[in-house]
């Protein structure tokens, strides 16, 4: 699960920058998640957001996407997810 804390958010847009399936835009100077069902929950947004403005509670992200692309073949939008475990 992803939450931006739109009071702490800036609208930098380094985290879309470092969102590996590129499910973060930033609309009215502030970020927003896109499209939930792709997000990875990896945490590459909350690791370089300097603002502590997103909170990413690490779920099955990382597990949905080894599910997708070595059993249903299904290509990601995206190419590594960041997280430590090196499963994307």
């Amino acid at each position: 699960m992803m939450n931006i804390i739109l009071s702490k958010c800036t609208g930098c847009g380094i985290c879309k920058k470092v969102c590996p399936p590129g499910v973060i835009a930033i609309i009215a100077k502030k970020a927003v998640l896109t499209d939930y069902k792709s997000c990875l929950e990896c945490g590459a947004c909350e690791l370089n957001c300097e603002f502590e403005a997103i909170e990413v509670t690490k779920g099955t992200g990382c597990f949905v996407a080894i599910i997708k692309e070595d059993i249903l073949k299904i290509t990601p939008k995206g190419t590594g997810c960041g997280c430590s475990e090196g499963c994307c």
